[in-house]
Order: structure tokens, then sequence, then C-alpha cells
């Protein structure tokens, strides 16, 4: 049944053919409407419906580029884990908006465990890892602990 492109649905209602273009997108996000149609089976009138109807609805958040990081000059990435010294919801919440902020900062994931969080950083070298932890994290009162670890590669998932 096609989805009129105002048809905004919780995620819970989204049906196998949703799930289909969803996952076609998400291993390439610039297929082409036909190529993608024929890929889950429907026609492509109805495939740009529902793409629409799952972007309206926030089931599609955008489309980007995937950039080689060494190809803008920061080959060295990280996965730098904090623990903060104190957990009150202002300071988290302040530790998170700073922390999207700092230069060469990909990604902010807020865990449970041990640590609080973990940033996915990308440098220039190891001595500019080094001084993006002394410089912006060693330095935070926030910060209690930090734990840096080198990613050697990264394989990217279907989800």
């Amino acid at each position: 049944m096609p989805v009129a492109p105002n048809d905004v649905r919780p995620f819970a209602a989204l049906d196998d053919t949703d799930r289909a273009i969803l996952a076609e997108l998400a291993a390439d996000g610039r297929l082409p409407n036909n190529a993608l149609a024929e890929r889950v089976g429907v026609a492509p009138s109805t495939c740009l419906t529902r793409t629409r109807a799952l972007r309206e609805c926030g089931a599609i958040r955008g489309f980007h580029a995937e950039v080689d990081p060494a190809a803008v000059g920061l080959p060295l990435q990280a996965l730098v884990s904090v623990r903060l010294a104190a957990h009150e919801r202002a300071a988290v919440d302040a530790f998170r908006a700073r922390s999207v902020r700092l230069p060469g900062v990909v990604s902010v994931f807020h865990v449970a465990g041990a640590e609080d969080y973990v940033l996915h950083v990308r440098a220039a070298s190891g001595d500019a890892l080094r001084d993006f932890v002394l410089d912006h994290l060693a330095v935070d009162p926030a910060v209690q602990h930090t734990q840096t670890s080198l990613i050697f590669e990264r394989a990217r998932g279907m989800g």
C-alpha cells in the first residue's frame, strides 16, 4: 500500500518494504530511485513516495558523503573513553555540549558502563592526538579519567 508523503508514521509502523528501502539506502545513499525501486520490488513512483515519507517521519535523518580521513590530513583515528567526575544532569549535558565542538571530534557517544562517553576523534598524528587529550580533556574539571584506543581499521556494517 503506497504511503502518502504527508503520512507521518511511527517507526513501529514501518513495513517490510520500508525496511528494505532503509537497508538499501544505508548501504548506498546515492542509489537512484529507479534502481532502489527495482531492488525492493516496487514501482518507482511508490518508492519515491515511501522514501519521502521515511524522511518526513524521521526514519531517514539525512544523506552524507563518507570522506577518507587521510584525504583531509587526519589519518589517525581513536576512540577516547571519558569518565566524568560528577554525574548531575547539568554537568553531563555541559560536557556533551562542549565535546561535540572540540576540533577533530567526529562523534560523541553517551554510553553505559565504567565510562560515561566515548569520543571518536580524528587527528593528523600521534602528537596531535596526545595534544587533543591534554589540551581539551585532561584540563577539563568535569573529566575524571580518559583512556585512548587507536583505531587500526574500520569496517562498515550494514546496520
